[in-house]
């Protein structure tokens, strides 16, 4: 019997948090969307998933057009946003990871001459996922995990007193860590199938003063690793839907020139064919 996988999209910003997701993926290819983008998918030992990775870039917004691309593409049954943040609480340490319960976007609201009035808007992680995460975590003793809001910003934090930093004390004080993409990952898979979604983040600094020499100490990399271990141990405890899997729909390899295979035909929309083509009737008729 042909094993069947279904598809986990798993997005990062940076290529260090790409490097730490790669590393548990095996049997990898490129595949490489009609508009340039490029995702290595591959299967995740000992999990019932094959890992497409995509390394998007920072910012919100980018990671929100991105990601709706990507699942309407791959058609993935999870999403997961993987990297490194800031950690906004005193008993977030470094190199913890945190595991978003929600996401904030944090620049929301309404300018008025009595000041800035925010409107929040709170995007949920996947209940499934997140219940796997809490599972998952129980297992790994090397793994310090939260189970908070993350806080998603156009913006870089390394000034504990700033104005932002005293705007995220007084509007979303539970979140335990601020990054910047999020929120825009989490709205495209709510907006696209209602995909489940999961925010994980490790830990590389204190959004203060301080974040130059944590990154300067190689914190980035550890807090990638850790972030990418919780992922792949969600993966390992989240079974696919029964019936689900990649055989509905495949998209190209890289040189493929745009064509799908299936049974007995070849698709080529979204591709273009230079040559004679021969085909058969229906009914056995030839």
């Amino acid at each position: 019997m042909q094993e069947t996988r279904s598809t986990v999209l798993v997005l990062t910003a940076l290529p260090l948090e790409y490097t730490a997701v790669r590393a548990h993926v095996e049997e990898r290819e490129e595949l490489v969307h009609r508009d340039g983008t490029r995702v290595e998918k591959g299967r995740l030992p000992g999990a019932s998933w094959h890992v497409a990775l995509a390394e998007l870039g920072m910012g919100a917004e980018r990671a929100a057009a991105l990601t709706t691309q990507l699942i309407t593409w791959l058609r993935p049954e999870a999403v997961f946003f993987v990297g490194v943040a800031g950690s906004l609480k005193e008993d977030v340490g470094i190199g913890d990871v945190v595991v978003g319960t929600k996401v904030y976007e944090i620049h929301g609201g309404k300018q008025t001459p009595e000041g800035f009035l925010v409107r929040p808007n709170a995007l949920p992680g996947s209940h499934a996922l997140e219940q796997a995460a809490r599972s998952a975590v129980r297992d790994m003793p090397d793994v310090r995990a939260h189970f908070l809001p993350i806080a998603t910003g156009d913006v870089v934090l390394a000034d504990a007193e700033s104005e932002i930093a005293r705007h995220l004390r007084r509007n979303y004080n539970d979140a335990g860590a601020i990054e910047m993409e999020g929120s825009g990952a989490l709205q495209a898979a709510h907006l696209n199938g209602q995909v489940n979604a999961l925010v994980i983040r490790g830990i590389s600094d204190r959004a203060d003063a301080g974040k130059h020499k944590a990154d300067a100490s190689g914190s980035q990399k550890h807090a990638a690793e850790q972030a990418a271990s919780v992922t792949v141990a969600v993966l390992h405890k989240h079974r696919p839907r029964e019936g689900s899997s990649d055989s509905e729909e495949r998209p190209h390899r890289h040189g493929d020139g745009g064509a799908t295979y299936g049974g007995d035909h070849i698709d080529f929309r979204g591709g273009t064919f230079h040559g004679p083509v021969t085909g058969k009737q229906s009914g056995g008729q030839r």
